[in-house]
């Protein structure tokens, strides 16, 4: 799972997490993640003893692999690894917090991690072993909550335009570095007027996650999802966005009831022009269109406005103040985003580095897509670093699918949903 986002807790998870953090004041030592103010050291020489891991996915199914590098290093050390699904790992983890039976460390969507920090569960990450500069300032951002880092990033994402080359071609069109919105819209237009394309391009029309989607065009306006203590989706940026973003189901450039799985058929067999996604859709396109198809399409950047800003996700590891061998635990969380095992987990699963240094050797320095990817990085934002935003995030999915399907207009779809998400706060 890619997208990591959901749509809510369930019901008896989320009395669970607020009951906990009502009991503690935020923290189980009676003070929030912002009154952390000095980070506790690891100490120094070789990791010993087992440490306990909880890992997701794709990622978390290689990682033995890579803690055997480990054990290695530090024959006193034991990597004890658990695998979730993706789909169950949000609740179990809260659950876990909730009833203090917490692992040593865990593998966290970049959006659940506000939301585990503000139960007071998560050790804040020690600067004496972790440099924030050397990883992607959105990615890093992800960890950060009141200012205070409560995890490290393992590996991150970051979304491009995936298109069809030889129908540009055949409508004269190409795509180019800072292009415009003006420019998308004709380049898309284009591809299904002139190129044979039955769609332009195929976005997501509203639903779960769609924030996701939308919110790259909103801060190429300069929009900001909160101000101070309020959520902000009200905005003229927000509209503009917005506005833009279901131009392309008004004037039937997107299909607005594309089927599940659909895309990757409908992209190969040129039926769509175009389409938002992440690196791991390189994969799937060599996999399913093969050999033959790997000439007919590329990627280029998100067009560029007032920024040319994307979004970014991924995963980030945290370790819990009860974890029972946290020395050994951050210096796990240490090793595993040195250039050395960034690299195999690229080569492993296809999963981009947190890490910038890492893009400078190897297949990642030297593919153009890649390099493209590694470049859209430098500009791509995250969801605000907020205990509640899963929440939050529901009624604002909501207002795009309204706007898209053409249900209401985006001013009174945005102030319904920024009433929505004021009601909710910031649970803090």
């Amino acid at each position: 799972m890619r997208t990591l986002h959901r749509k809510g807790l369930t019901q008896a998870v989320t009395v669970a997490l607020l009951a906990g953090v009502a009991l503690t004041g935020c923290g189980r030592d009676g003070g929030s993640p912002a009154t952390d103010t000095q980070a506790k050291k690891v100490t120094g020489g070789k990791a010993s003893g087992d440490i306990t891991v909880w890992a997701l996915g794709a990622e978390g199914d290689k990682l033995g692999e890579i803690a055997k590098d480990f054990e290695a290093e530090n024959p006193a050390a034991k990597v004890k690894v658990t695998v979730i699904p993706f789909d169950a790992a949000h609740d179990k983890i809260a659950t876990a917090i909730a009833g203090g039976q917490t692992p040593d460390m865990t593998l966290a969507g970049t959006t659940w991690l506000p939301e585990f920090a503000a139960t007071g569960a998560l050790d804040q990450t020690p600067t004496d072993v972790i440099d924030k500069h050397a990883f992607f300032e959105g990615s890093w951002s992800t960890t950060e909550v009141d200012g205070t880092s409560m995890g490290v990033p393992w590996y991150t994402e970051t979304r491009q335009i995936y298109y069809r080359k030889d129908l540009a071609a055949k409508a004269g069109v190409t795509p180019e570095a800072g292009w415009s919105w003006d420019d998308l819209k004709a380049f898309t237009k284009a591809m299904q007027d002139k190129g044979g394309a039955k769609w332009g391009i195929s976005l997501q029309p509203g639903g779960q996650g769609s924030w996701q989607s939308v919110m790259p065009f909103a801060w190429q306006k300069g929009a900001e999802l909160v101000d101070g203590d309020k959520f902000t989706f009200d905005t003229e940026p927000m509209k503009a966005g917005l506005d833009y973003y279901a131009s392309f189901f008004t004037e039937k450039i997107s299909p607005t009831d594309l089927a599940t799985g659909a895309l990757e058929t409908g992209f190969i067999k040129g039926d769509i022009g175009a389409f938002v996604s992440g690196p791991w859709h390189m994969g799937i396109l060599r996999d399913q269109g093969g050999e033959k198809f790997n000439d007919k399409w590329s990627v280029a950047p998100m067009p560029t406005e007032d920024a040319g800003t994307s979004f970014t996700g991924g995963s980030d590891w945290v370790v819990f103040k009860d974890a029972k061998n946290r020395d050994t635990a951050w210096k796990f969380v240490d090793f595993l985003t040195q250039d050395a095992q960034q690299q195999k987990l690229y080569e492993l699963v296809g999963s981009l580095p947190a890490v910038q240094s890492t893009w400078e050797s190897g297949e990642l320095s030297t593919d153009p897509l890649l390099k493209s990817f590694g470049d859209q990085l430098k500009d791509a934002k995250s969801a605000p670093a907020i205990a509640t935003w899963e929440q939050v995030a529901a009624p604002l999915d909501d207002a795009i699918e309204q706007v898209s399907l053409g249900k209401n207009d985006s001013a009174a779809a945005l102030a319904d949903a920024e009433q929505k998400a004021n009601t909710i706060g910031f649970g803090s």
